[in-house]
Parts: C-alpha cells; structure tokens; sequence
C-alpha cells in the first residue's frame, strides 16, 4: 500500500518537515510507503518548461500525475493547503527562481508574439486554483477530527466584543451581478457550443468548438461592469456617510479570472479621477489594475516621467484626504486591502472581520466598524446573517459550536466559477 504526501509551500512545508518523519517511521510498521510529491507553486513552475532548463534542474509534473492517481479506486492522497497564485505572487516565485539560477521566463502580462503568448498559456496551469481542480476530482473529504475539535472547544480562541450600536454590514450589488443573470440548460443531445456576443446588430465570437454530451449541464452568467462601478461608488458613499471602514472581500487566487476584474474595477472606481485625468500615461505603462494597487504605484514609482510622479502624488493624497481611509491588511506599512488581490481571500478575512466583533483596522492600526464589500450575491447572504446575527446575540461562542464537514463527490476537473478558460472579459 502506498499513501502520497503533498508537499507544498510556507507553512506546511514546516509542518512537512517535522511531520513527515513521524508519518513514515509509524507506517513502515504496517508496510506503508508513503512517498513526497512536490506541488509547491516552484515545483509547479519548474514542471512547465523543461525546454528552459538544464537537465538537473528540471522537475517531473507531480500536479499532473497525481492528477491520474486520484482516479484510481486505491488512490490515497493527503493534500495539504497550497498558494492558489495570483499573478503578484507567480512574478515573485519567477524571481526568486530566476536568483537561484533558473533560467524560467518572465511572465508577459501583455503578450504580443506567438511565444508570449504560448509562455503565458504555460503559466496559466500554474496560476490560481491550479492544485484543486486536479485533486479533488474525486470522493474529497475534509473535516476536523474530534481531538482537534475538542480542544478547540476547551481552549477556546479570543473573540472580540460585538458592541449594541455596532453599523458593521454587507452590501453586495442588487442588480447586473452573476446571481442575477445565472441561466443553466442541460444538453438534449452531443453537440458543440460556441459563445457570441450580440451588441448593436453585431454578433461577435467570443468562445467556440466547446463540447458538451447529451445530459451535460452547461451553465452561463455574465457581470455587468456599468452597474459594478454603479454600486462601487454607492460602497463608498455609504462609508462615508456613516463613517464605516470600507473593505473588498474577494478570492482573486482561485477564481483566478473574474475576480482579479472585480478586483481591478474596485482600484479604479475608487481612484476614477485619477484613472480619467492620467489614462493616457497608464495606458503607455501598461498599467494593470487587476494587479492591485500595489502594482500600480510600483509602475508609477520607476517611471521616468514627472507626469507618472504627479499621478502617485494625487494617489496618495486621495488615500490620504479620505475620512475613513481603506481596511488594512498591515496598518505600520500602509497596505489595504486594495494593495494586492491575494492579500484579502473572502473564506478567511470575514472570518476574522466577525471575530474581531465586526471590525477591522484602519490607517490609524485601530479597530473600527466595517462596510464590508461582497460584489456578487451568490454567497454574500451568509456572511450578512452572521453579522447580524452577532448584532442581536453578541459574538459566537466557541465552546459551544458545531462543525461542517466537507465530505463529497466532486465534480469533473472541479473548476470553480470564474477560475476556467471559458471566463473571460468581454470586450
């Protein structure tokens, strides 16, 4: 019998290391084998161009035979958490890699050429949800054991205080969202799908040579971006009126096509006369929003122009002059969470945003009440009864909660929403 473990990044690769040993001494007892499978993004990045590299330092795609291990019936496979990458953290790792003597390309942001465009075709299988889509097509079970749980319970973590006149809330967009204009069919028959654009007595081919079989459920929904930024500046008054913290909470990493739009769209709506004033000198830096603020500024700051200094000058100043200011991700250095699209993952900062009594920190590296922005409507809901909840009751008691498990038969390739090749910016 053969267990495979992941290894992957940060964290749990400490984790691996004291770990491992253990797992392997205790099963060699029983004749286990447990064999070490490298997922890391490196790992991951390395597997991709053999053609670049020297022979030693090529890696063997583990991603990819796990991939056909999971759909055998005596597959065992313990996946531990992985970076579903965003485009800032792929550039770092392509740095970091480049410094170690890995002659791996560039990422082309804007490809021209054939080959940029086939090196970021490449890197596509790397960025986002790349390791789930893969793992999980299959029976996937998650849940928490009992000792873990009933620690968790004795030794309850700190919760902050949820006050009587708390204004912390959700608002997510009442029209246009992907909630609203979701239309699903299934297949009465094998056939090809394409996907067109009808606009001003134009038909414009966005997707096509698209195969579904008789049964398929194939599914559609689109966001309409007019009434995204219609509702980003709504956000924003409404934060400034009632003197509300406003926050971006999205999963750029893993749906790792739409949301980085959202995302984008935030960046700019919240900075629009900048963006209107200076869109000639952002398009000639080939300034991408979808890559956060951070990465507009760092544009900005090595160009040579005094115009792009001007444009840094009227950002700062408008983080500056803003009453309310943005969510933090780290107060001391003056990130929000607009700064990087990976910083702020939904599933783990309203979490906190609701441990911490429905705050989160400010400019000033204090706490403060919350309008926490949830573009689409699909699962915003969830997270505006809890808040409200808490309002009534105060906080949740860990002692006293139960559990959800994640026990279930994913489907084929897995891929969520907004994270496949048939997402897309329409034009």
């Amino acid at each position: 019998m053969e267990i495979v473990y992941t290894k992957t990044d940060e964290a749990p690769a400490l984790a691996t290391a004291s770990f491992l040993p253990i797992i392997r001494a205790f099963l060699s007892k029983a004749d286990i084998k447990v064999t070490l499978k490298d997922i890391s993004l490196a790992a991951r990045i390395i597997s991709q161009f053999p053609d670049y590299l020297e022979s030693s330092q090529r890696e063997e795609d583990a991603l990819s035979e796990l991939g056909k291990t999971v759909l055998k019936e005596n597959a065992n496979v313990i996946k531990l958490p992985n970076i579903s990458a965003s485009v800032a953290q792929l550039k770092a790792a392509i740095s970091e890699l480049q410094g170690h003597g890995y002659a791996v390309p560039n990422f082309p942001e804007n490809p021209n050429t054939d080959q940029e465009k086939e090196i970021k075709a490449r890197y596509s299988k790397v960025l986002g949800s790349a390791v789930n889509p893969v793992l999980r097509e299959g029976n996937s079970d998650r849940r928490v054991a009992r000792p873990v749980k009933e620690y968790a319970k004795s030794n309850p973590h700190r919760m902050g205080e949820w006050t009587g006149d708390s204004k912390t809330s959700v608002i997510s967009m009442s029209e246009g969202d992907f909630f609203q204009n979701e239309k699903a069919h299934v297949a009465t028959e094998s056939t090809s799908l394409k996907i067109v654009l009808k606009h001003n007595e134009k038909t414009l081919t966005l997707k096509e040579g698209i195969s579904v079989d008789s049964g398929d459920l194939f599914d559609a929904s689109y966001m309409n971006t007019q009434k995204l930024c219609s509702y980003f500046q709504t956000a924003f008054e409404k934060a400034e009126s009632e003197s509300l913290l406003p926050s971006l909470h999205m999963k750029a990493t893993m749906m790792k096509v739409s949301d980085p739009i959202i995302f984008g769209h935030a960046v700019k709506s919240y900075f629009k006369d900048v963006f209107e004033k200076y869109s000639g000198l952002i398009s000639k830096l080939q300034i991408n929003a979808n890559l956060g603020l951070a990465d507009v500024i760092k544009k900005l700051e090595s160009a040579a122009e005094e115009e792009a200094k001007n444009c840094l000058q009227e950002i700062q100043k408008k983080l500056e002059d803003s009453t309310q200011g943005w969510a933090m991700v780290n107060s001391d250095k003056g990130i929000t969470n607009l700064h990087f699209p990976n910083d702020v993952i939904i599933d783990a900062s309203m979490p906190a945003m609701i441990r911490e009594g429905g705050t989160m920190w400010n400019g000033a590296g204090k706490t403060q009440d919350t309008l926490a922005m949830i573009p689409d409507r699909s699962y915003a809901p969830v997270y505006q009864k809890t808040v409200e909840y808490c309002q009534k009751n105060g906080a949740l008691k860990v002692s006293e909660l139960g559990t959800v498990a994640n026990v279930g038969l994913m489907a084929k390739k897995a891929q969520e929403y907004g994270s496949h090749d048939k997402t897309f910016d329409i034009p």
